[in-house]
């Protein structure tokens, strides 16, 4: 039972295939360089496909969190979807959250540009629906991450060309 769902846009100054080959093929080295300061390591246990599970040990100057854990679902490299679900294991979130899945669809926007359409639905252990500040917040940390590593593309345009 989802009890909640949040979506958000978010325009991209580089290509629909560039951003997709470059984050969601199952590659993670992007976010250790483009996220500096905000991601210190990534590991993937898994072949990279359905089922794996990525880990992505975050900067403490990033807040509270200190770990993020992901189990990719499905990868639609055709319409470029991701679908994963968050790995709540101990912690804050656990005494929060029963279940939280993002999805991910990336679209051409003209030449060199794409739009990230991001939902994620979630549900609480206790059934009630986030306040929207948290709701928000969520998506955020989901689309901070695109951000840096559009920065970083657009910084470094031959490096993944």
């Amino acid at each position: 039972m989802v009890v909640g769902r949040v979506t958000e846009e978010c325009p991209v100054a580089v290509s629909v295939e560039l951003l997709w080959n470059v984050v969601f093929t199952g590659d993670v080295s992007i976010f250790t360089k483009a996220c500096v300061g905000m991601v210190d390591a990534v590991e993937v246990d898994g072949d990279g496909g359905p089922g794996s599970v990525t880990t992505m040990k975050l900067n403490p100057a990033v807040g509270d969190a200190k770990v993020f854990k992901t189990r990719l679902l499905a990868r639609d490299a055709a319409a470029r979807v991701v679908k994963s679900e968050l790995v709540v294991e101990g912690g804050e979130l656990a005494g929060q959250m029963k279940s939280q899945v993002s999805e991910v669809k990336v679209v051409p926007a003209g030449e060199g540009a794409c739009v990230v359409h991001m939902t994620v639905e979630y549900e609480r252990v206790d059934g009630a629906p986030l306040p929207p500040a948290d709701e928000a917040m969520i998506v955020q940390g989901y689309l901070s991450l695109i951000k840096k590593v559009e920065e970083y593309l657009v910084a470094h345009p031959g490096e993944f060309a």
